[in-house]
């Protein structure tokens, strides 16, 4: 099956609204824990360690497709080639985006603990400034004129949520340098997201890898990673920061005991392992396929389903100032990725800013269309004894 364009943009918004809805509804729901009292459930890090888990579900996925199309090809034809053969590309490669993943999810975690949940969702089209610079940095592209404004418009509209919460925790009486923080730490975990695009899209491009494997590959090196590093977190102070008893990090027995005493819980989290699965999976075949910022202006639409979801089932109040800012982020996503308003503005003739195009070199009208010439046979075999530059996979 053929993952167009349109099905993958779908997908993306979809699987990723029903993870941070489901989320959404871990945290809402209750349970007795390790200490006999009826408390939410508030486990960051054994949450992002079932988000790995979900990602490494990508590489069976992509092992059974892998046999299917063999199958399939040995009963058409009997002993034809294989097609599809094992990609070869350094698997290391996947554990910087894997690292930068995990760093990002936990602090955007820990900065959820801080501020509201409308606010972690605007906050995340913050990604889309960092993503366009560093791709700008890092991968040699050009941002035209209406990018540059998109990315202001962006700006704006943050500027704007973080007023609303600072004007919201006044009034409902929140500690205001605590929503703060949580906001920062948000806006934080968005550079680092933004590093992850780009050097995903730096190796997706340099190495014939297909999507399915890249996302199960960077499933298993954070998952043993965040595994490994929760038992040091079992015994670390976290203050402010932990929702747990003990008033460490994580505390994962805490966390088994409340899944055990919730069956809805357990619910909510097999629900964000499977949509992980489905929304990564989404992200780097576009990110293949187009690019990193395209990801991030389509990771970002969901924010209004999943505003508008949580205002109608009561999960947060109505604050003013929080549909304008999100209109002013989505008239800067709409301008940085050109959709709708400038093209709209085109066919009014309102605007012209095609890019020039090479102009072709004076023909005279009695010419006659020489057909092309061959190339001498020393030529030939001199290319044939060298790699093609547009191919070639020249080490890191």
């Amino acid at each position: 099956m053929r993952w167009t364009m349109y099905k993958l943009n779908f997908l993306i918004i979809f699987s990723w609204a029903h993870q941070t809805l489901n989320f959404g509804w871990a945290d809402e729901l209750t349970s007795i824990n390790s200490n006999g009292t009826d408390t939410n459930f508030d486990h960051p890090f054994f949450q992002a360690d079932g988000m790995f888990l979900g990602e490494m579900l990508c590489m069976l996925a992509f092992y059974i497709q892998r046999v299917y199309i063999r199958r399939k090809q040995r009963e058409q034809i009997e002993l034809a080639p294989l097609t599809e053969q094992a990609p070869s590309f350094p698997k290391y490669i996947f554990y910087a985006p894997a690292l930068c993943d995990m760093v990002a999810t936990s602090t955007m975690y820990l900065g959820l603990t801080l501020t509201n949940a409308s606010s972690f969702q605007m906050l995340r089209g913050s990604v889309i400034i960092f993503t366009g610079i560093f791709s700008m940095l890092f991968l040699g592209r050009r941002l035209r004129y209406f990018q540059w404004l998109g990315i202001l418009f962006v700006m704006a509209g943050l500027v704007v949520v973080g007023l609303s919460d600072y004007l919201g925790s006044s009034k409902d009486g929140a500690d205001i340098k605590n929503v703060i923080l949580g906001d920062a730490l948000i806006i934080v975990a968005q550079v680092v997201t933004a590093t992850q695009m780009v050097v995903e899209e730096k190796f997706l491009t340099k190495y014939n890898v297909p999507p399915l494997l890249a996302v199960g590959w960077e499933g298993v090196f954070g998952f043993i990673t965040l595994s490994i590093l929760l038992v040091p977190f079992y015994w670390t102070p976290a203050g402010m920061f932990s929702g747990n008893p003990r008033g460490v990090l994580e505390d994962v027995y805490d966390a088994i005991i409340q899944l055990k005493n919730n069956p809805e819980l357990i619910a909510a989290i097999s629900g964000n392992i499977i949509s992980i699965a489905f929304f990564n999976f989404a992200g780097v075949s576009v990110t293949k396929e187009l690019s990193a910022t395209t990801r991030m202006v389509l990771d970002s639409v969901r924010t209004l389903v999943i505003w508008l979801f949580s205002l109608a089932v009561h999960w947060q109040t109505f604050q003013y100032l929080q549909p304008i800012g999100f209109v002013v982020l989505v008239l800067g996503m709409m301008l940085y990725n050109d959709l709708i308003l400038l093209p709209w503005l085109r066919r009014l003739g309102c605007v012209n800013d095609a890019l020039p195009t090479p102009e072709m070199p004076p023909q005279s009208p009695d010419a006659e269309i020489a057909p092309a010439a061959t190339p001498p046979i020393s030529s030939l075999l001199a290319s044939d004894s060298q790699e093609s530059p547009a191919v070639r996979i020249e080490p890191m």
